[in-house]
């Protein structure tokens, strides 16, 4: 839209396919530091996640333009809504366009409140597909779907539906579920740490173990991983019909292996994400998905919520001190898992850790340095699931 409008549109994106923003007359840029000082208008689209949450405050609103404005119809919390306040205040940036906030509606009082109200601000209710119109029709959409699976049949638009027969699709659905969490899993761990964080070029195999090996039509599990894969990333709308098409832009490359049956493993199937980065397994126990392998690391655990993974020396002090910097900042753990390192993988002297911690509350850059900087802490990682 921006090319067409006459604009020269630069872009930050550390998955885009450079061949991709090539043909469509955009330039990409490294880093943010490349862009912010470049820019007229800047528009953030991007989930709220760990990694996102504040990615424009102060420092980045002073490397603008003066007569820039901002625009976000993302996440409210992309922005840090006070630092925002702040830059228009003092003249560091022009005005801003906001159709999300940290709260909807904006807190009395709030910085969010503040910007809905200055006069360089044009703010909007965030409605989205609120409409009466958009209502009626995705709830006739969803009935009609609804159905059609208590008949029998396969919903026609569900990002997850397959072109299999409903007997091989509920085998299916449960390692649907599985999949895109490791997908997703893989994506937020490895974000941030040099090239690991960028799937352009990536290659991937997806290993199926036991029962689910003579599952021929595996698309639906395809899908499910290019879609957990972009869903941090990206809001694009993947599934079974487009996820090829996906992988393909995007420049991501997904072998699929049916490795057969095999009797010494622990549950009837067992899938393995595998790249030249690292190694994610899980499998399926009832109707409740596990990872049980990241790397060289062991242990079983629940995919859900917000996690910490943190890379230790295995010695005495480590659990303590990671539970008294998340006790100071308010946050409550869940559940904790210590995942051994594999036997086989053991080298002399090696004794490392990987610690899986389930949290609630606000797990910022400020807990991460913290983390960090403990001693024994080799990496961090905060992913949401």
């Amino acid at each position: 839209m921006g090319v067409g409008l006459g604009m020269k549109v630069i872009a930050m994106d550390p998955y885009a396919n450079p061949d991709m923003a090539a043909s469509a007359s955009v330039t990409l840029v490294a880093d943010l530091p490349s862009l912010l000082p470049k820019v007229d208008f800047l528009t953030i689209h991007t989930p709220l996640i760990a990694s996102t949450l504040d990615l424009i405050s102060t420092a980045e609103l002073a490397t603008m333009k003066p007569t820039a404005k901002v625009l976000n119809v993302a996440r409210g919390g992309v922005y840090n809504e006070a630092a925002l306040l702040a830059a228009i205040e003092n003249d560091t940036i022009a005005g801003a366009g906001l159709d999300v906030f940290t709260s909807e509606p904006p807190a009395p009082n709030s910085p969010a409140e503040a910007l809905c109200r200055h006069p360089r601000v044009v703010a909007t209710p965030h409605l989205g597909a609120s409409t009466i119109e958009a209502q009626e029709n995705v709830s006739l959409d969803v009935c009609a779907q609804v159905l059609t699976i208590l008949q029998g049949g396969l919903p026609t638009s569900a990002v997850n539906a397959p072109l299999i027969l409903p007997e091989e699709y509920r085998k299916l659905q449960p390692f649907v579920k599985l999949v895109e969490k490791m997908g997703s899993l893989y994506t937020q761990h490895y974000s941030g740490k040099g090239s690991k964080g960028a799937l352009t070029g990536k290659h991937f195999d997806l290993i199926y173990e036991g029962e689910l090996a003579a599952i021929s039509n595996t698309r639906p599990l395809f899908a499910a991983l290019v879609k957990g894969l972009m869903g941090v990333v990206s809001e694009m709308n993947v599934n079974i019909v487009n996820a090829q098409l996906v992988a393909k832009e995007k420049g991501i490359v997904v072998s699929e292996i049916h490795s057969g049956s095999h009797s010494d493993l622990a549950y009837a199937s067992i899938v393995t994400l595998r790249s030249e980065e690292g190694i994610i397994s899980g499998y399926v126990s009832g109707k409740t998905v596990y990872i049980s392998r990241i790397d060289k690391f062991f242990a079983s655990f629940v995919p859900e919520g917000l996690l910490i993974l943190l890379r230790n020396y295995d010695r005495p002090g480590k659990i303590g001190g990671v539970g008294g910097i998340l006790g100071r900042h308010g946050i409550n753990v869940r559940f904790m898992s210590v995942a051994a390192l594999e036997d086989a993988g053991r080298g002399e002297g090696e004794d490392e850790a990987l610690m899986i911690l389930g949290v609630e509350g606000n797990v910022g850059r400020e807990v991460e340095g913290e983390l960090r900087g403990e001693g024994g802490i080799l990496d961090v990682s905060v992913v949401r699931l």
